[in-house]
């Protein structure tokens, strides 16, 4: 069977069983390729101002209308579309690394390691994100990579949680026990055996974690700490609209249903991953 088949077919079960899903599934994947190919439409230049008269309502020129200085708002929500995510997922590609690994070690070492990994996690999980953002920007400014680094220090818990809770399951099956008196090294069997049986776990929660990373971000730009002018997140553009919402209120609509449709697919998604994964828990690859 070729691989256009098995595509299909895999397609096709998930309209079967879910089509909520297959919808959030073609949803997120449209604004993923209108974030990366985007700028490349023959649209305005989403920074260029008085492309039209200021706060015009949407109409054919100006699909979303435009904003208070006569850029068109559309080219400015793709932006803000390949800005939300690209920061998100960023952050969350590489917290999954590092809570993966800390998650396996206190698991699996139990022990002191354990004890200290799992007191962290809770230490960061018990902060607000809001007050974690706003601490990171007091010290490091305002900015892209202070996005970043509070939608790590955020998010990470989770991953440490998640992956600590599969591991410390797997941890006395008889795969493990066997390598165990083979010899194997704590971080051969971490890598080959259990590695693989918390993958599913992982990805799963990767989805959800991007959906909170979205959040994060979106509310930081909106209080003026994340993506910085003329730069545009979607939590920017919904602030910049805010502004006008008596009297332009298309500004605010499109960019807020735009972000509630980014955090509803990917969640959507989720739950798809989470239902084709469920059968195979309790089932470890030896």
């Amino acid at each position: 069977m070729s691989t256009r088949e098995k595509v299909s077919d895999a397609w096709a079960m998930l309209w079967r069983r879910d089509r909520l899903s297959a919808i959030g599934l073609v949803l997120l994947a449209m604004l993923v390729l209108l974030g990366l190919f985007g700028p490349y439409l023959p649209l305005d230049d989403a920074t260029k101002i008085a492309v039209g008269p200021r706060l015009t309502p949407p109409s054919w020129r100006f699909p979303f209308g435009t904003d208070e200085l006569g850029r068109s708002f559309l080219p400015r929500v793709i932006l803000g579309i390949r800005a939300t995510f690209l920061l998100s997922a960023s952050a969350v590609l590489i917290t999954s690394c590092f809570g993966a690994v800390l998650g396996m070690t206190a698991g699996y070492l139990r022990g002191t390691a354990d004890q200290l990994i799992a007191r962290c996690a809770d230490v960061l999980f018990a902060f607000p994100a809001l007050l974690i953002g706003l601490l990171i920007a007091a010290v490091l400014g305002p900015g892209n990579f202070s996005a970043i680094v509070v939608i790590a220090v955020a998010t990470l818990p989770l991953f440490v949680r998640v992956i600590r809770s599969v591991t410390l399951g797997l941890a006395g099956r008889g795969f493990i026990v066997a390598a165990e008196v083979a010899g194997a090294s704590s971080m051969r069997i971490m890598r080959v055996h259990i590695l693989p049986n918390v993958a599913g776990a992982l990805v799963v929660q990767l989805t959800y974690a991007l959906s909170v990373g979205m959040i994060i971000e979106s509310v930081l730009s909106f209080l003026g700490l994340g993506v910085q002018p003329p730069g545009a997140s979607l939590g920017s553009l919904l602030r910049q609209g805010s502004a006008y919402l008596t009297f332009a209120p298309w500004l605010a609509l499109s960019s807020g249903l735009v972000l509630s449709s980014a955090i509803m697919s990917v969640n959507l998604v989720g739950d798809a991953i989470r239902d084709i994964l469920e059968p195979l828990y309790g089932r470890p690859l030896t």
